[in-house]
Protein backbone atom coordinates (compact mmCIF):
# COMPACT_ATOMS: atom_id res chain seq x y z
CA UNK A 1 0.00 0.00 0.00
CA UNK A 2 2.92 2.49 0.80
CA UNK A 3 4.35 1.70 -2.63
CA UNK A 4 0.80 2.15 -4.48
CA UNK A 5 -0.12 5.41 -2.82
CA UNK A 6 2.20 7.32 -4.63
CA UNK A 7 1.46 5.94 -7.47
CA UNK A 8 -1.80 6.37 -7.61
CA UNK A 9 -1.48 10.03 -6.84
CA UNK A 10 1.29 10.72 -9.16
CA UNK A 11 -1.39 9.20 -11.53
CA UNK A 12 -4.38 11.24 -10.20
CA UNK A 13 -1.96 14.64 -10.76
CA UNK A 14 -0.91 13.30 -14.33
CA UNK A 15 -4.96 13.30 -15.32
CA UNK A 16 -5.81 16.32 -13.05
CA UNK A 17 -2.62 18.17 -15.29
CA UNK A 18 -3.79 16.75 -18.92
CA UNK A 19 -7.18 18.02 -18.01
CA UNK A 20 -6.50 21.32 -17.18
CA UNK A 21 -4.26 21.74 -20.37
CA UNK A 22 -6.91 20.64 -22.66
CA UNK A 23 -9.26 23.21 -20.63
CA UNK A 24 -6.93 26.17 -21.07
CA UNK A 25 -5.92 24.80 -25.02
CA UNK A 26 -9.52 24.49 -25.73
CA UNK A 27 -10.05 28.51 -24.73
CA UNK A 28 -7.16 29.80 -26.48
CA UNK A 29 -8.34 28.01 -29.66
CA UNK A 30 -11.79 29.63 -29.86
CA UNK A 31 -10.33 32.84 -29.05
CA UNK A 32 -7.90 32.61 -32.42
CA UNK A 33 -10.86 31.01 -34.02
CA UNK A 34 -12.95 33.92 -33.15
CA UNK A 35 -10.09 36.37 -34.11
CA UNK A 36 -9.66 34.67 -37.97
CA UNK A 37 -13.56 35.09 -38.03
CA UNK A 38 -13.00 38.70 -37.65
CA UNK A 39 -10.56 39.02 -39.94
CA UNK A 40 -12.16 37.41 -42.53
CA UNK A 41 -15.15 39.53 -42.37
CA UNK A 42 -12.90 42.70 -42.85
CA UNK A 43 -11.50 41.28 -45.76
CA UNK A 44 -14.60 40.39 -47.04
CA UNK A 45 -15.98 43.96 -46.66
CA UNK A 46 -12.79 45.45 -47.78
CA UNK A 47 -13.05 43.22 -50.93
CA UNK A 48 -16.25 44.37 -51.70
CA UNK A 49 -15.48 48.01 -51.42
CA UNK A 50 -12.93 47.40 -53.80
CA UNK A 51 -14.85 45.43 -56.09
CA UNK A 52 -17.62 48.52 -56.40
CA UNK A 53 -14.75 50.94 -56.63
CA UNK A 54 -13.38 49.25 -59.97
CA UNK A 55 -17.04 48.82 -61.23
CA UNK A 56 -17.72 52.81 -60.51
CA UNK A 57 -14.46 53.13 -62.39
CA UNK A 58 -14.69 51.03 -65.11
CA UNK A 59 -18.27 52.15 -65.67
CA UNK A 60 -17.03 56.16 -65.82
CA UNK A 61 -14.63 55.30 -68.59
CA UNK A 62 -17.00 53.33 -70.51
CA UNK A 63 -19.29 56.36 -70.72
CA UNK A 64 -16.29 58.70 -71.37
CA UNK A 65 -14.96 55.89 -74.47
CA UNK A 66 -18.33 56.70 -75.43
CA UNK A 67 -18.82 60.21 -75.50
CA UNK A 68 -15.00 60.36 -77.51
CA UNK A 69 -16.20 58.08 -79.72
CA UNK A 70 -19.28 59.60 -79.98
CA UNK A 71 -17.78 63.14 -80.71
CA UNK A 72 -15.17 61.61 -83.39
CA UNK A 73 -18.08 60.38 -85.24
CA UNK A 74 -20.20 63.64 -85.33
CA UNK A 75 -16.55 65.57 -86.39
CA UNK A 76 -16.06 62.63 -89.09
CA UNK A 77 -19.32 62.95 -90.09
CA UNK A 78 -19.40 66.84 -90.39
CA UNK A 79 -16.15 66.49 -92.40
CA UNK A 80 -18.05 63.94 -95.02
CA UNK A 81 -21.01 66.65 -95.44
CA UNK A 82 -18.51 69.27 -95.98
CA UNK A 83 -16.77 67.28 -98.57
CA UNK A 84 -19.64 66.29 -100.19
CA UNK A 85 -21.06 69.93 -100.46
CA UNK A 86 -17.44 70.56 -102.17
CA UNK A 87 -18.01 67.37 -104.60
CA UNK A 88 -21.28 68.74 -105.23
CA UNK A 89 -20.43 72.54 -105.99
CA UNK A 90 -17.50 70.94 -108.42
CA UNK A 91 -20.06 68.67 -109.88
CA UNK A 92 -22.18 71.62 -110.18
CA UNK A 93 -19.27 73.71 -111.76
CA UNK A 94 -18.37 71.11 -114.31
CA UNK A 95 -22.17 70.46 -115.58
CA UNK A 96 -22.47 74.43 -116.28
CA UNK A 97 -18.91 74.32 -117.92
CA UNK A 98 -20.21 71.40 -120.02
CA UNK A 99 -23.18 73.38 -120.82
CA UNK A 100 -21.28 75.86 -121.98
CA UNK A 101 -18.93 74.12 -124.34
CA UNK A 102 -22.07 72.28 -125.70
CA UNK A 103 -23.26 75.75 -126.47
CA UNK A 104 -20.25 76.73 -128.42
CA UNK A 105 -19.76 73.74 -130.28
CA UNK A 106 -23.29 74.15 -131.74
CA UNK A 107 -22.37 77.51 -132.55
CA UNK A 108 -19.18 76.56 -133.99
CA UNK A 109 -21.11 73.58 -136.08
CA UNK A 110 -23.74 75.97 -136.87
CA UNK A 111 -20.31 78.40 -138.38
CA UNK A 112 -18.85 75.10 -140.08
CA UNK A 113 -22.29 74.24 -142.11
CA UNK A 114 -22.45 78.20 -143.21
CA UNK A 115 -18.72 77.87 -144.21
CA UNK A 116 -19.57 74.46 -146.28
CA UNK A 117 -22.30 76.04 -147.66
CA UNK A 118 -20.70 79.21 -148.78
CA UNK A 119 -17.58 76.97 -150.08
CA UNK A 120 -19.31 74.88 -151.98
CA UNK A 121 -20.65 77.92 -154.03
CA UNK A 122 -17.22 79.42 -154.16
CA UNK A 123 -16.27 76.25 -156.07
CA UNK A 124 -19.02 76.15 -158.33
CA UNK A 125 -18.15 79.72 -158.92
CA UNK A 126 -14.64 78.86 -159.44
CA UNK A 127 -15.31 75.89 -161.75
CA UNK A 128 -17.36 77.89 -163.85
CA UNK A 129 -14.62 80.75 -164.24
CA UNK A 130 -12.18 77.33 -164.64
CA UNK A 131 -14.28 76.71 -167.86
CA UNK A 132 -14.24 80.00 -169.08
CA UNK A 133 -10.60 80.77 -168.26
CA UNK A 134 -9.90 76.92 -170.65
CA UNK A 135 -11.88 78.27 -173.34
CA UNK A 136 -10.39 81.58 -173.26
CA UNK A 137 -6.96 80.05 -173.34
CA UNK A 138 -8.05 77.73 -175.86
CA UNK A 139 -9.12 80.41 -178.06
CA UNK A 140 -5.95 82.36 -177.46
CA UNK A 141 -3.58 79.74 -178.00
CA UNK A 142 -5.05 79.00 -181.40
CA UNK A 143 -4.62 82.40 -182.52
CA UNK A 144 -1.67 82.31 -181.12
CA UNK A 145 -0.49 79.32 -183.29
CA UNK A 146 -1.68 81.17 -186.35
CA UNK A 147 0.72 83.93 -185.76
CA UNK A 148 3.93 82.01 -184.42
CA UNK A 149 3.64 79.53 -187.06
CA UNK A 150 3.91 76.69 -184.30
CA UNK A 151 2.06 74.01 -182.20
CA UNK A 152 1.02 74.55 -179.04
CA UNK A 153 3.42 70.95 -178.22
CA UNK A 154 6.14 72.67 -179.90
CA UNK A 155 5.89 76.03 -177.97
CA UNK A 156 5.42 74.16 -174.63
CA UNK A 157 8.97 72.05 -175.52
CA UNK A 158 10.43 75.46 -175.78
CA UNK A 159 8.80 77.33 -173.03
CA UNK A 160 9.69 74.36 -170.74
CA UNK A 161 13.68 74.79 -172.01
CA UNK A 162 13.81 77.93 -171.10
CA UNK A 163 12.04 77.26 -167.48
CA UNK A 164 14.24 74.73 -167.04
CA UNK A 165 17.43 76.87 -167.67
CA UNK A 166 15.58 79.54 -165.98
CA UNK A 167 15.49 76.87 -163.02
CA UNK A 168 18.84 75.97 -162.98
CA UNK A 169 20.15 79.56 -162.52
CA UNK A 170 18.06 80.69 -159.84
CA UNK A 171 18.39 77.14 -158.35
CA UNK A 172 22.06 77.40 -158.62
CA UNK A 173 21.62 81.26 -156.85
CA UNK A 174 19.62 80.02 -154.09
CA UNK A 175 21.91 77.54 -153.10
CA UNK A 176 24.83 80.05 -153.32
CA UNK A 177 22.51 82.39 -151.28
CA UNK A 178 21.47 79.26 -148.90
CA UNK A 179 25.38 78.05 -148.87
CA UNK A 180 27.05 81.67 -148.15
CA UNK A 181 23.85 81.62 -144.89
CA UNK A 182 24.40 78.63 -143.55
CA UNK A 183 28.49 79.25 -143.36
CA UNK A 184 28.24 82.77 -142.10
CA UNK A 185 25.83 81.33 -138.91
CA UNK A 186 27.47 78.06 -138.56
CA UNK A 187 30.77 77.88 -139.69
CA UNK A 188 31.81 80.33 -137.24
CA UNK A 189 30.50 78.24 -134.39
CA UNK A 190 31.13 74.53 -135.56
CA UNK A 191 34.73 75.70 -136.05
CA UNK A 192 35.53 77.11 -132.66
CA UNK A 193 34.08 73.88 -131.20
CA UNK A 194 36.22 71.85 -132.70
CA UNK A 195 39.18 73.89 -132.50
CA UNK A 196 38.16 74.65 -128.97
CA UNK A 197 37.78 70.66 -128.39
CA UNK A 198 41.40 70.04 -130.31
CA UNK A 199 42.99 72.51 -128.10
CA UNK A 200 41.84 70.87 -125.29
CA UNK A 201 42.37 67.27 -125.71
CA UNK A 202 45.23 67.05 -128.35
CA UNK A 203 47.16 63.93 -127.61
CA UNK A 204 50.48 62.59 -128.62
CA UNK A 205 50.98 59.99 -131.23
CA UNK A 206 53.00 57.25 -131.38
CA UNK A 207 54.57 55.89 -134.76
CA UNK A 208 54.18 51.89 -135.55
CA UNK A 209 57.04 49.94 -135.37
CA UNK A 210 57.32 46.39 -134.95
CA UNK A 211 60.17 46.08 -133.15
CA UNK A 212 62.25 46.47 -130.21
CA UNK A 213 65.84 47.51 -129.13
CA UNK A 214 67.37 45.57 -125.97
CA UNK A 215 70.31 47.48 -124.97
CA UNK A 216 73.19 45.30 -123.43
CA UNK A 217 75.74 45.65 -120.22
CA UNK A 218 78.28 44.55 -122.78
CA UNK A 219 78.68 42.80 -125.92
CA UNK A 220 79.75 39.64 -123.76
CA UNK A 221 76.14 38.94 -123.08
CA UNK A 222 75.36 37.92 -127.00
CA UNK A 223 76.94 35.05 -126.82
CA UNK A 224 75.19 33.82 -123.51
CA UNK A 225 71.94 35.05 -124.66
CA UNK A 226 72.56 32.63 -128.01
CA UNK A 227 73.93 30.05 -126.06
CA UNK A 228 75.24 26.95 -127.13
CA UNK A 229 75.02 26.18 -130.31
CA UNK A 230 72.02 28.24 -130.15
CA UNK A 231 70.13 26.73 -127.84
CA UNK A 232 69.16 29.88 -125.70
CA UNK A 233 67.70 31.83 -127.83
CA UNK A 234 65.58 29.16 -130.03
CA UNK A 235 64.26 28.30 -126.25
CA UNK A 236 63.43 32.19 -126.13
CA UNK A 237 61.32 32.56 -129.16
CA UNK A 238 59.44 29.42 -128.71
CA UNK A 239 58.66 30.38 -125.62
CA UNK A 240 57.71 34.47 -126.68
CA UNK A 241 57.18 33.84 -130.63
CA UNK A 242 59.39 37.02 -131.24
CA UNK A 243 62.39 36.87 -133.40
CA UNK A 244 65.28 37.68 -131.69
CA UNK A 245 68.00 39.16 -133.91
CA UNK A 246 72.03 39.41 -132.88
CA UNK A 247 74.08 41.42 -134.93
CA UNK A 248 76.73 43.56 -135.08
CA UNK A 249 75.10 46.73 -133.40
CA UNK A 250 77.25 47.47 -130.51
CA UNK A 251 75.80 46.69 -127.16
CA UNK A 252 72.04 46.13 -128.97
CA UNK A 253 69.74 43.08 -129.57
CA UNK A 254 67.12 43.50 -131.27
CA UNK A 255 63.12 41.88 -130.85
CA UNK A 256 61.27 41.64 -134.13
CA UNK A 257 57.37 40.74 -134.57
CA UNK A 258 54.03 42.29 -135.56
CA UNK A 259 52.25 41.42 -132.01
CA UNK A 260 53.36 44.38 -129.83
CA UNK A 261 52.37 42.86 -126.09
CA UNK A 262 54.08 39.79 -127.54
CA UNK A 263 57.07 41.72 -128.22
CA UNK A 264 56.97 43.75 -125.17
CA UNK A 265 56.31 40.51 -123.44
CA UNK A 266 59.73 39.02 -124.76
CA UNK A 267 61.37 42.54 -123.69
CA UNK A 268 60.46 42.47 -120.24
CA UNK A 269 61.44 38.88 -120.10
CA UNK A 270 64.82 39.63 -121.59
CA UNK A 271 65.95 42.60 -119.43
CA UNK A 272 64.89 40.17 -116.34
CA UNK A 273 67.51 37.34 -118.36
CA UNK A 274 70.24 40.13 -118.86
CA UNK A 275 69.46 41.56 -114.75
CA UNK A 276 69.87 37.99 -113.68
CA UNK A 277 72.53 36.72 -115.96
CA UNK A 278 71.57 33.07 -115.64
CA UNK A 279 70.18 32.09 -119.03
CA UNK A 280 69.27 28.82 -119.98
CA UNK A 281 66.27 27.05 -121.22
CA UNK A 282 64.56 26.63 -117.71
CA UNK A 283 65.19 29.77 -116.79
CA UNK A 284 64.10 31.53 -120.07
CA UNK A 285 60.71 29.73 -119.48
CA UNK A 286 60.53 31.01 -115.87
CA UNK A 287 60.88 35.08 -117.30
CA UNK A 288 58.60 34.47 -119.87
CA UNK A 289 56.12 33.19 -117.76
CA UNK A 290 56.79 36.26 -114.97
CA UNK A 291 56.54 38.35 -117.71
CA UNK A 292 53.65 37.49 -119.28
CA UNK A 293 51.65 38.03 -115.41
CA UNK A 294 53.90 41.55 -115.48
CA UNK A 295 52.44 42.52 -118.54
CA UNK A 296 48.98 41.80 -117.46
CA UNK A 297 48.98 43.83 -114.25
CA UNK A 298 50.40 46.35 -117.27
CA UNK A 299 47.73 46.13 -119.50
CA UNK A 300 45.26 46.46 -116.38
CA UNK A 301 47.25 49.23 -115.11
CA UNK A 302 47.21 51.07 -118.33
CA UNK A 303 43.03 50.43 -118.65
CA UNK A 304 42.53 51.78 -115.57
CA UNK A 305 44.03 54.99 -116.03
CA UNK A 306 42.63 55.51 -118.80
CA UNK A 307 39.06 54.93 -117.30
CA UNK A 308 40.92 57.71 -114.38
CA UNK A 309 41.80 60.20 -117.11
CA UNK A 310 38.32 60.31 -118.56
CA UNK A 311 36.48 59.96 -115.67
CA UNK A 312 34.59 56.88 -115.96
CA UNK A 313 34.92 54.33 -112.78
CA UNK A 314 32.12 51.62 -113.45
CA UNK A 315 33.71 49.79 -115.95
CA UNK A 316 33.73 46.11 -116.12
CA UNK A 317 37.52 44.99 -114.94
CA UNK A 318 36.84 43.01 -118.60
CA UNK A 319 36.42 45.97 -120.04
CA UNK A 320 39.06 47.58 -118.22
CA UNK A 321 41.70 45.16 -119.35
CA UNK A 322 40.84 45.47 -122.95
CA UNK A 323 41.12 49.04 -122.77
CA UNK A 324 44.36 48.29 -121.54
CA UNK A 325 45.50 46.52 -124.86
CA UNK A 326 44.65 49.01 -126.70
CA UNK A 327 47.90 50.77 -126.20
CA UNK A 328 49.98 48.26 -127.88
CA UNK A 329 47.50 48.98 -130.51
CA UNK A 330 48.06 50.95 -133.55
CA UNK A 331 46.30 52.59 -136.31
CA UNK A 332 48.17 54.60 -139.15
CA UNK A 333 50.91 55.24 -136.13
CA UNK A 334 48.48 56.82 -133.69
CA UNK A 335 48.20 55.22 -130.32
CA UNK A 336 44.53 53.65 -130.42
CA UNK A 337 44.00 53.80 -126.48
CA UNK A 338 45.52 57.66 -126.75
CA UNK A 339 43.18 57.79 -129.62
CA UNK A 340 40.16 56.65 -127.79
CA UNK A 341 41.30 59.16 -124.78
CA UNK A 342 41.09 62.05 -126.89
CA UNK A 343 38.00 60.75 -128.96
CA UNK A 344 36.31 60.57 -125.18
CA UNK A 345 37.90 63.99 -123.97
CA UNK A 346 36.57 65.47 -127.11
CA UNK A 347 33.16 63.97 -127.11
CA UNK A 348 32.87 64.99 -123.45
CA UNK A 349 33.56 68.65 -124.58
CA UNK A 350 31.36 69.00 -127.45
CA UNK A 351 28.05 67.17 -125.25
CA UNK A 352 29.32 69.96 -122.79
CA UNK A 353 28.66 72.61 -125.41
CA UNK A 354 25.90 71.29 -126.49
CA UNK A 355 23.89 70.75 -123.02
CA UNK A 356 23.83 67.02 -122.82
CA UNK A 357 25.19 64.48 -120.56
CA UNK A 358 29.29 64.64 -121.11
CA UNK A 359 29.51 61.61 -119.12
CA UNK A 360 27.39 59.50 -121.43
CA UNK A 361 29.52 60.90 -124.58
CA UNK A 362 32.79 60.43 -123.16
CA UNK A 363 31.65 56.86 -122.53
CA UNK A 364 30.66 56.29 -125.97
CA UNK A 365 34.39 57.70 -126.94
CA UNK A 366 36.23 55.46 -124.57
CA UNK A 367 34.69 52.35 -125.91
CA UNK A 368 34.21 52.95 -129.82
CA UNK A 369 37.20 51.20 -130.80
CA UNK A 370 37.54 48.67 -128.00
CA UNK A 371 37.04 46.20 -130.81
CA UNK A 372 40.72 46.73 -132.15
CA UNK A 373 41.99 44.86 -129.09
CA UNK A 374 40.25 41.99 -130.74
CA UNK A 375 40.35 41.86 -134.91
CA UNK A 376 43.58 40.40 -134.82
CA UNK A 377 42.41 37.29 -132.91
CA UNK A 378 38.99 36.84 -134.02
CA UNK A 379 36.97 37.34 -137.55
CA UNK A 380 35.24 40.36 -138.27
CA UNK A 381 35.31 44.37 -138.24
CA UNK A 382 36.48 46.32 -135.20
CA UNK A 383 33.00 47.39 -134.94
CA UNK A 384 31.01 44.08 -134.87
CA UNK A 385 33.78 42.77 -132.65
CA UNK A 386 33.43 45.59 -129.81
CA UNK A 387 29.98 45.94 -130.06
CA UNK A 388 29.66 42.22 -128.99
CA UNK A 389 32.21 42.89 -126.61
CA UNK A 390 30.23 45.50 -124.99
CA UNK A 391 26.87 43.75 -125.11
CA UNK A 392 28.23 40.79 -123.53
CA UNK A 393 29.23 43.09 -120.54
CA UNK A 394 25.78 44.67 -120.54
CA UNK A 395 26.58 48.11 -121.94
CA UNK A 396 23.82 50.01 -122.44
CA UNK A 397 22.26 50.72 -126.06
CA UNK A 398 23.09 53.99 -126.65
CA UNK A 399 27.13 53.09 -126.04
CA UNK A 400 26.52 50.20 -128.25
CA UNK A 401 25.12 52.16 -131.19
CA UNK A 402 27.88 54.43 -131.14
CA UNK A 403 30.40 51.67 -131.60
CA UNK A 404 28.41 49.94 -134.09
CA UNK A 405 27.42 53.25 -136.15
CA UNK A 406 30.70 55.35 -135.77
CA UNK A 407 31.98 54.05 -139.36
CA UNK A 408 28.68 54.27 -140.87
CA UNK A 409 28.24 50.23 -140.44
CA UNK A 410 24.74 51.02 -139.17
CA UNK A 411 22.58 54.38 -138.86
CA UNK A 412 23.30 56.85 -135.67
CA UNK A 413 20.18 56.73 -133.75
CA UNK A 414 21.27 59.44 -131.26
CA UNK A 415 23.27 62.70 -130.78
CA UNK A 416 25.91 60.51 -128.58
CA UNK A 417 26.78 58.74 -131.82
CA UNK A 418 27.06 61.33 -133.91
CA UNK A 419 29.29 63.47 -131.84
CA UNK A 420 31.18 60.46 -131.16
CA UNK A 421 31.79 59.93 -135.44
CA UNK A 422 32.67 63.45 -135.64
CA UNK A 423 35.14 63.25 -132.52
CA UNK A 424 36.70 60.10 -134.18
CA UNK A 425 36.98 62.11 -137.28
CA UNK A 426 38.97 65.10 -135.71
CA UNK A 427 41.31 62.94 -133.66
CA UNK A 428 42.25 60.84 -136.43
CA UNK A 429 42.09 63.94 -139.23
CA UNK A 430 43.96 66.62 -137.05
CA UNK A 431 47.86 67.50 -138.15
CA UNK A 432 50.05 65.00 -137.40
CA UNK A 433 47.65 62.51 -135.66
CA UNK A 434 48.16 59.80 -138.18
CA UNK A 435 50.50 59.18 -140.92
CA UNK A 436 49.12 57.07 -144.07
CA UNK A 437 51.02 54.50 -146.39
CA UNK A 438 52.09 55.99 -149.68
CA UNK A 439 49.31 53.25 -151.58
CA UNK A 440 46.71 54.08 -150.08
CA UNK A 441 47.06 57.69 -149.75
CA UNK A 442 47.50 57.66 -153.79
CA UNK A 443 44.62 55.71 -154.40
CA UNK A 444 42.55 58.09 -152.13
CA UNK A 445 43.79 61.09 -154.53
CA UNK A 446 42.95 58.91 -157.66
CA UNK A 447 39.50 58.45 -156.46
CA UNK A 448 38.63 61.74 -155.59
CA UNK A 449 39.68 63.29 -158.80
CA UNK A 450 37.94 60.82 -160.52
CA UNK A 451 34.89 61.33 -158.91
CA UNK A 452 35.17 65.49 -159.84
CA UNK A 453 35.70 64.36 -163.65
CA UNK A 454 33.49 62.59 -164.17
CA UNK A 455 30.76 65.67 -164.44
CA UNK A 456 29.74 67.29 -167.38
CA UNK A 457 31.56 70.67 -168.41
CA UNK A 458 34.92 69.54 -166.01
CA UNK A 459 38.29 69.91 -167.74
CA UNK A 460 40.25 69.29 -165.18
CA UNK A 461 40.35 68.28 -161.19
CA UNK A 462 43.08 68.49 -158.74
CA UNK A 463 43.53 66.77 -155.07
CA UNK A 464 45.68 69.35 -152.93
CA UNK A 465 46.62 69.76 -149.13
CA UNK A 466 46.59 65.93 -148.46
CA UNK A 467 43.25 65.17 -150.17
CA UNK A 468 41.23 68.14 -148.04
CA UNK A 469 40.60 70.00 -150.67
CA UNK A 470 39.50 69.27 -155.02
CA UNK A 471 40.47 72.17 -157.36
CA UNK A 472 37.92 71.68 -160.27
CA UNK A 473 38.30 73.71 -163.46
CA UNK A 474 35.54 74.04 -165.55
CA UNK A 475 34.92 74.70 -169.23
CA UNK A 476 33.66 78.45 -168.82
CA UNK A 477 31.86 77.90 -172.57
CA UNK A 478 29.90 75.02 -170.90
CA UNK A 479 29.31 76.26 -167.06
CA UNK A 480 28.37 79.60 -166.20
CA UNK A 481 28.95 81.34 -163.01
CA UNK A 482 25.96 80.94 -161.40
CA UNK A 483 26.12 77.30 -162.55
CA UNK A 484 29.82 76.97 -161.09
CA UNK A 485 27.87 76.89 -157.39
CA UNK A 486 25.16 74.03 -158.32
CA UNK A 487 28.20 71.78 -159.42
CA UNK A 488 30.35 72.67 -156.61
CA UNK A 489 27.60 71.31 -153.91
CA UNK A 490 26.64 68.47 -156.46
CA UNK A 491 30.33 67.11 -156.54
CA UNK A 492 30.32 67.58 -152.48
CA UNK A 493 27.65 65.11 -152.29
CA UNK A 494 28.34 62.69 -154.82
CA UNK A 495 31.71 62.67 -152.77
CA UNK A 496 29.79 62.06 -149.35
CA UNK A 497 27.94 59.11 -150.81
CA UNK A 498 30.93 57.50 -152.72
CA UNK A 499 34.13 57.68 -150.57
CA UNK A 500 35.35 57.63 -146.97
CA UNK A 501 37.61 59.99 -145.90
CA UNK A 502 38.70 61.71 -142.32
CA UNK A 503 37.87 65.24 -141.43
CA UNK A 504 36.07 67.37 -144.33
CA UNK A 505 37.11 67.80 -147.90
CA UNK A 506 36.47 71.31 -149.53
CA UNK A 507 35.12 71.40 -153.18
CA UNK A 508 36.68 74.46 -155.14
CA UNK A 509 35.11 75.24 -158.60
CA UNK A 510 37.03 77.38 -160.69
CA UNK A 511 35.43 79.06 -164.13
CA UNK A 512 38.48 81.23 -166.07
CA UNK A 513 37.82 83.07 -169.30
CA UNK A 514 40.71 84.02 -171.06
CA UNK A 515 40.42 85.81 -174.23
CA UNK A 516 43.85 85.56 -176.23
CA UNK A 517 44.82 87.78 -179.39
CA UNK A 518 47.51 88.15 -181.54
CA UNK A 519 49.36 91.35 -183.33
CA UNK A 520 51.12 90.39 -186.55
Amino acid sequence: MEILLPIIVAIIGIIAGGAFGWIVANRAGKSRLRDAELKAEQIIAESEHKAEMKLKEADLSAKDKFIQMKQDFEHETQSKRHELRRDEKKLADKENSIERKMDLLRKKERDVQSRERLTAQQEKQLRNKQNELGDLIERQNRQLERVAGMSAREAKALLMENLENQARAEAAKIIKDIKERAEANAEREARHIIVDSIQRCAADTTVESTVSVVSLPSDELKGRIIGREGRNIRAFETATGIDVIVDDTPDTVILSGFDPIRRETAKIALEKLILDGRIHPARIEEAVKKAEKEMSLIISEAGEQACFEVGIHDLDPEMVSMLGRLKYRTSYGQNVLQHSIEVAHLSGHIASMLEIDPLTAKRCGLLHDIGKALDKDQEGTHTELGYKFARRHNENQIVLNAILSHHEDVEAETLYAVITKAADAISGARPGARRESLENYVKRLERLEKVADGFEGVEKSYAIQAGREIRVIVEPEEISDKESSLIASEIAQKIQQELEYPGQIKVTVIREMRSVGYAK
